[in-house]
């Protein structure tokens, strides 16, 4: 029994007295670095979103049972709204609801009905178009881009390290209402790093005859909803500074006042 305990003692205080051990760093879940984009010279654009949904049909991975729990998020096009909003402070789309369309149809269809029956002629105002529409998809998600690890042992006890990298891969375009022209597409991949930092115990004992097998971790992984709404975000900048150069909107200059 006191054997156990001193084994036990052993491998929880390993990973403290490992020279050199370092865990890897995970990517923190805050808001990335973003890039400055200037204001529009013309005011906002207005674009209708109609999808930006999961095309991967990926699964959750597990090695023991069958998980029907998508790999990515369900919610793409409320990701891709968000952003839109607040592209360059907020000065550069204006989002009409196509979504919900049918929603929209039908709430506004009961309130002309409802002014009919008052007798009121207030008009409903009709329902702001897009030049633009914003369309895209999560279009991959590949598993164990990469794999490894790290560990050693010494009398059976000693502490490993794993980890693995996931690959997400959105695609967003932008097309013209007029003439259903693809103006331009912008594709963007964003990494999933998960790991994995245990220590093990074996040993055997009474001459050979028992053994004693222990182990302890923790593991760690990046939140997927913050690599798609990064990549999300990516791909509108990137569309902004594309768009300006292929002649679609202009960037607002900025006036340098003279100083005499």
């Amino acid at each position: 029994m006191r054997l156990i305990v001193l084994l036990l003692c052993v491998a929880l205080s390993a990973c403290a007295i490992v020279p050199g051990k370092k865990e890897p760093e995970l990517i923190p879940d805050e808001p990335r670095t973003k890039v400055h984009i200037p204001e529009p010279k013309n005011g906002k654009v207005v674009v209708a979103l109609y999808s930006f949904g999961d095309k991967t049909g990926q699964r959750k991975d597990s090695t023991t049972i069958a998980k029907f729990s998508t790999a990515v998020t369900q919610g793409g096009e409320t990701v891709l709204i968000k952003s839109l909003q607040e592209a360059g402070d907020g000065k550069w789309f204006r989002i009409v609801e196509r979504v919900g369309l049918d929603n929209l149809l039908k709430e506004r269809q009961l309130i002309r009905s409802a002014r009919e029956e008052v007798k009121d002629n207030n008009i409903l105002r009709p329902i702001l178009y897009a030049g633009m529409i914003i369309e895209g998809a999560i279009i991959s998600y590949d598993s164990n881009v990469r794999t490894g690890g790290f560990g050693w042992r010494w009398l059976g006890i000693g502490p490993s390290t794993q980890y693995n990298e996931d690959m997400v891969t959105i695609s967003l375009r932008a097309i013209s209402t007029q003439t259903g022209e693809v103006l331009m597409t912008q594709n963007v991949r964003k990494t999933i790093l998960s790991y994995q930092v245990s220590v093990a115990t074996f040993k055997f004992f009474d001459q050979g005859t028992k053994a004693f097998e222990q182990e302890t971790g923790m593991s760690s992984s990046e939140i997927s909803i913050y690599v798609v709404k990064s990549a999300v975000e990516k791909a509108v900048e990137d569309m902004i500074f594309d768009g300006e150069k292929k002649g679609l909107w202009k960037f607002k200059q900025v006036e340098v006042k003279d100083a005499n």
